[in-house]
């Protein structure tokens, strides 16, 4: 993954309502969500709540399929993954491995 996706996901959820959507769609698992009931959950309006889920899309956070008059959202686990891994691939490399304790 390079710098400029990780860059792009980082800022996507520096912001409370994008990083608490990204996690209510976690939680909900691969089948994901309608944008009514993560619009409900988090008392957010559908017009913010569609301006958060677009840039989360587009930073490859998140990804959405229609059903029937529904949009459904769904975490993208592989990218999250990666920016996950991204971040930790050179842990410890200067010192001995931390435990994670700290």
């Amino acid at each position: 993954m390079n710098e400029q996706a990780i860059i792009a996901a980082l800022s996507a959820l520096a912001q409370e309502s994008r990083l608490r959507v990204f996690r209510l769609l976690v939680t909900a698992g691969p089948t994901g969500m309608p944008a009514g009931q993560i619009a409900e959950e988090l008392a957010i309006t559908a017009n913010t709540l569609s301006f958060h889920l677009s840039l989360l899309k587009n930073a490859g956070l998140v990804a959405v399929r229609r059903e029937g008059r529904s949009l459904i959202y769904s975490a993208e686990y592989g990218h999250a993954k990666a920016v996950i891994d991204y971040l930790t691939e050179n842990c410890c490399s200067r010192k001995p491995c931390c435990d994670g304790g700290e």
